[in-house]
């Protein structure tokens, strides 16, 4: 029987790395880049509604853990580790935002993304995926879901 912990003692547990403002940071970063080569700590702060010497110290700290090359008043630019984590990051907005889409969310529907997908492992992100793909394909799954 598996030990219950807090969400926090969870990620203590499991030993997560980013912290779910670090992987919103690198998701949006992400997000930006693929639109353009771009990237600076006002148009990060802007897409977040942070304030710009937050982003600062978090762009200091996401450099630190090698996810991003930045340098002050400069370009804002995803190594390797850090694009791969954004690829992912944004994948798996989509699944759980489609996911909530499907079972007919819609008041507050980036809001519940945005807090399911900090809490998700990525068995459970799979399966939801796969679902997902199959509820998108089945033209049947409407007389299902109420």
């Amino acid at each position: 029987m598996d030990e219950y912990y807090t969400l926090r003692g969870y990620k203590i547990k499991n030993e997560e790395i980013l912290s779910s403002s670090m992987e919103d940071y690198i998701e949006m970063i992400y997000r930006i880049s693929i639109n353009s080569d771009e990237v600076r700590v006002n148009d990060l702060s802007e897409a977040l509604n942070v304030q710009p010497p937050s982003t600062t110290k978090m762009i200091k700290r996401l450099s630190n853990g090698g996810y991003v090359y930045y340098e002050k008043y400069g370009l804002i630019k995803l190594t390797d580790k850090g694009n791969d984590i954004g690829d992912y990051l944004l994948k798996r907005h989509k699944t759980i935002y489609e996911f909530l889409k499907i079972i007919g969310i819609e008041n507050d529907l980036l809001e519940q993304t945005e807090k399911l997908e900090h809490a998700i492992n990525e068995n459970t992100l799979n399966r939801i995926k796969g679902l997902t793909d199959f509820l998108n394909n089945c033209s049947e799954y409407g007389k299902y879901i109420t």
